[in-house]
């Protein structure tokens, strides 16, 4: 037996990232060994669940996988851990297309029961109106019970626990509304550059929410047929693949992907020079490297090491942060010479990255395109664009619901290279 559920929420911005981040370090200090996932393509909260648990997130997303690797991916990670905490996206039923890709259709898919994290800044017996439409508005998954987030004092949660009595579902708790639980933003994600004192956080909720109840409510015996299947897929592959890797330039990695390669190396492009011996790959991952382009810029070897296995014929993948890299060069608005805003990168690409702020433009969504017959899926999400004319993509790119977008994907030599984070390469 081992408990297993899935923190959702009705709407971004309900405080279920900073409830999942205090549980699972929780739980993990009590001994539990917990198992992180989350919903959807996010390559950033899955850095905060990686750091508190001690294991690597793994995404469940049906749009750039199918339902049967969802499932095979679960059981294979989950095998031997204990406690299995799956962070939704968005709101409960929100997804690309209605419900298709949402938090509630990998609970369903997987039959996780959902714990709901509930906004209750400001509110009163009407949240039982709210809370009755989302229990019944589906009736193929179940509800281990709600966690209220911003109560305003003791007096506040007990009317808020009124409401869960009357509708019939567990109130498990509530973290106080306070300054000290909010998270700083990046861009669209959460700032996974600078560590976070999360002591109050998990004193807090280990005082004010019901876990052992929740462990109770969420325990389930783990069905594993295929885990044997899973492990042998993976044994078979032998790809030899470098990766730049780094905290935050070079970081956005879903660990399915990496799995996927039998020899896997890292290499630092802002501190080492890599050598490219007996590999099949060099991955380029997507992150911030606008953030430091003077360390990306000054290791020069690195830069003229890539171009040099480019220019050979040598394979490269290289994802939105790792295009930019291969390009001419980034232009920003931090430069510390006016006269010269312009960073070098490896010139592998003829191509120059504005990341000014008069520039930015959100692009975000999922993608997918087909080349050389072979099918790629992936996910979108950056402000910065090309400097001038956007150069011509070597294939259409469409969104999730087969409309065309104007992302491009270029191709130079043996390399691959677009805005779009891959999830399989």
């Amino acid at each position: 037996m081992k408990s297993q559920f899935l923190l959702a929420a009705p709407t971004s911005g309900s405080g279920k990232t900073t409830i999942v981040r205090g549980l699972m370090a929780l739980l993990s200090e009590k001994g539990f060994k917990v198992q992180p996932f989350k919903c959807g393509p996010d390559y950033i909260d899955t850095k905060f669940h990686q750091a508190v648990c001690g294991r690597p997130s793994i995404n469940l997303d049906t749009f750039m996988t199918t339902p049967q690797h969802v499932c095979e991916c679960f059981e294979y990670y989950a095998a031997d851990a204990e406690v299995c905490v799956v962070e939704g996206m968005m709101g409960l039923f929100d997804g690309y297309d209605r419900e298709k890709g949402s938090s509630y259709e990998i609970a369903r898919l997987l039959n996780l029961p959902v714990v709901l994290v509930v906004d209750a800044k400001s509110a009163a017996y009407s949240m039982a109106a709210l809370l009755s439409g989302f229990l019944n508005f589906k009736k193929d998954i179940r509800f281990a019970g709600i966690i209220y987030n911003k109560v305003g004092s003791e007096r506040h949660f007990q009317m808020l626990k009124q409401v869960c009595d009357d509708l019939g579902v567990e109130c498990l708790g509530y973290l106080p509304k306070s300054a000290a639980f909010e998270q700083s933003s990046r861009y669209l994600g959460l700032d996974f550059s600078t560590e976070s004192d999360d002591r109050t956080l998990i004193q807090t909720l280990d005082s004010k929410i019901d876990w052992k109840r929740l462990l109770s409510l969420s325990a389930s015996q783990l069905n594993t047929p295929s885990v044997s299947a899973k492990h042998s897929e993976r044994s078979n592959e032998t790809h030899s693949v470098l990766i730049a890797r780094n905290n935050e330039s070079f970081s956005f990695l879903y660990q399915e992907t990496l799995d996927r390669f039998e020899k896997v190396s890292f290499f630092d492009p802002e501190k080492d020079v890599p050598s490219f011996e007996n590999i099949d790959l060099l991955y380029l991952p997507g992150g911030y490297p606008e953030k430091h382009l003077a360390d990306l810029e000054k290791n020069e070897r690195c830069r003229k090491a890539v171009k040099e296995y480019a220019e050979q014929g040598g394979r490269i993948v290289a994802e939105c942060g790792g295009m930019m890299y291969l390009c001419k060069a980034i232009v920003t608005d931090e430069r510390e010479d006016p006269e010269n805003g312009e960073y070098c990168m490896c010139g592998v690409l003829p191509y120059t990255i504005s990341a000014r702020k008069a520039d930015r433009k959100l692009s975000l969504g999922y993608r997918q395109f087909v080349l050389d017959g072979k099918e790629y899926r992936g996910h979108e999400f950056h402000y910065t664009q090309f400097l001038g004319q956007v150069p011509e993509s070597i294939v259409q790119v469409y969104d999730a619901k087969g409309n065309q977008v104007p992302t491009p994907v270029l191709k130079y030599k043996n390399v691959l290279a677009s805005y779009t984070h891959l999830y399989q390469l």
